[in-house]
C-alpha cells in the first residue's frame, strides 16, 4: 500500500469513528419501548425528520462509553452518578388493569373482589404480594400466568387472560381507548421512578438536546 492509499484508509477509519451529529441512540427496556416509546414515535418523526433516532431495547444496563449510547431510560432512584444528568419522566404508580370482557365473563364488579378472584398475570417485578397486602385481600384467582416482561403481561391482559400490575403511564392509551380498565381505585407507589439519563450537558449536541426536550414534553402530556 502506498502512502496516499494508507492516508486514505486512515481518513475513512477516522470518519467512521466520528460521532454522527444527527444520530441519537437511546437505550430503553423492551417494555418501555413497546408500550410507550414506539406508539409515540410518529410524533417525534413528524417534528424532527432530520434526527436519526435509534432505539436499543435491552434489559441490561447499557454503557454510555462501551455501548455508545447517547441517552438511557431506566427505573431507579437518584443519585445516578456525578457524570450524568437525570430527568424524571414518570413516577412509578402501579395499578391493576384487565380487559372489560374479563370482568363481564366472571360477572364481577370493579374493586377488591375482582382483584381477588380474577387470574393474576405475574412479571419479573413480582408486585402482586405487595399489592394484595395493600388491599388486605387474599389471592383466590389460582396460579395465573408467569411472564418475563411487563409488556407481555399487558398483552395478556389485553387478550383477556388476567389482571396485570403495571405503571399507569404505560397503559394510559389503552385505558383511554377502553381496551383496559383499572379495576380498583387503589394504586401503589414505589421508589423506582422512570428517569431519562444523559451525560453532563457539556457533552450534548443539538440533536441530543432536542430528543431530551421531546421526551420531557411528552411526559408532561
Amino acid at each position: 500500500m502506498n502512502v496516499a492509499a494508507a492516508f486514505e484508509a486512515l481518513r475513512r477509519a477516522t470518519d467512521h469513528l466520528k460521532p454522527e451529529p444527527g444520530k441519537v441512540l437511546v437505550s430503553v427496556t423492551p417494555t418501555f419501548a413497546a408500550k410507550w416509546l414506539i406508539p409515540n414515535l410518529p410524533d417525534f418523526s413528524a417534528r424532527y425528520p432530520e434526527i436519526d433516532l435509534r432505539i436499543l431495547a435491552t434489559e441490561k444496563i447499557s454503557s454510555f462509553h462501551s455501548d455508545g449510547i447517547d441517552l438511557g431510560i431506566r427505573q431507579g432512584e437518584p443519585p445516578f452518578g456525578a457524570a450524568l444528568d437525570a430527568y424524571r419522566l414518570f413516577r412509578q404508580e402501579i395499578i391493576a388493569v384487565a380487559a372489560p370482557g374479563l370482568i363481564e365473563k366472571h360477572s364481577l364488579s370493579h374493586g377488591a373482589d375482582a382483584v381477588s378472584y380474577l387470574p393474576k398475570l405475574h412479571d419479573s417485578h413480582d408486585l402482586w404480594p405487595e399489592f394484595l397486602g395493600l388491599l388486605n385481600i387474599a389471592d383466590k384467582g389460582g396460579h395465573g400466568l408467569r411472564l418475563s416482561q411487563t409488556a407481555l403481561a399487558v398483552d395478556a391482559a389485553l387478550s383477556g387472560q388476567g389482571v396485570a400490575l403495571v405503571s399507569r403511564f404505560l397503559v394510559a392509551a389503552d385505558i383511554a381507548a377502553k381496551r383496559l380498565i383499572q379495576i380498583t381505585p387503589e394504586s401503589m407507589s414505589g421508589k423506582q421512578d422512570f428517569y431519562l439519563l444523559a451525560m453532563r450537558k457539556s457533552k450534548h449536541n443539538i440533536a441530543i438536546d432536542t430528543v431530551i426536550k421531546w421526551f420531557l414534553a411528552q411526559a408532561e402530556t
